[in-house]
């Protein structure tokens, strides 16, 4: 008798595990559409920058869009998808695959108060800090495997912002700066490249 409860308690476990994705993890009809780019970001002025030459591969297979701007001080590159991805990587994914070396940094908070996971990226000595976080109108996510989970389980409508800035150590990256217009560095080499 035992052994039978044990079974039904499992069965219905597993049920009850399985029937949040039911149905595939599918948005709702109401899902929001690509509301456009802003204009500002943090309250600052933002100005698009021409797409570098990795964008088209990084964007390939991205089922959302990507663009990247300049408020004067960092770059900041704007992802937005729908609904929940796994090709939505962490930043440090991209970077470590351009070849630089990844080391965790203190997390920090964004204007808003949201809090931003961060690291440092290294490689021909050329150094910086990279902060990220995704966000919808009402929620904030740190990293990537946070918000996956949220969003696929999540009946909420979709349309998720992912946002990345990237500074460069002792001075940041100016959009102004001769060579540096598309995220390049004085040498004149792209910081993913």
């Amino acid at each position: 008798m035992k052994a039978r409860q044990t079974l039904l308690f499992a069965v219905l476990a597993a049920v009850a595990a399985i029937v949040p994705l039911a149905d595939g993890g599918t948005r709702p009809a109401t899902a929001s559409a690509f509301p456009g780019w802003p204009t500002h970001y943090e309250k600052r002025a933002i100005a698009a920058l021409p797409p570098a030459p990795e964008d088209a591969w990084l964007s390939r297979q991205f089922p959302g869009r990507v663009a990247r701007f300049s408020d004067g001080e960092r770059q900041i590159v704007l992802r937005w998808v729908a609904g929940p991805t796994r090709l939505l990587h962490p930043a440090a994914q991209c970077f470590r695959g351009a070849g630089h070396a990844i080391d965790p940094a203190p997390m920090r908070r964004a204007a808003g108060g949201a809090a931003m996971s961060c690291f440092r990226a290294t490689r021909d000595g050329g150094s910086f800090l990279i902060c990220e976080r995704i966000f919808d109108g009402q929620r904030s996510w740190p990293d990537v495997s946070a918000w996956y989970w949220h969003a696929l389980l999540s009946r909420a409508p979709a349309g998720y912002w992912a946002v990345v800035e990237v500074e460069r150590e002792r001075g940041a990256i100016k959009a102004d700066q001769p060579g540096t217009a598309s995220g390049m560095d004085r040498s004149g080499s792209n910081f993913l490249r």
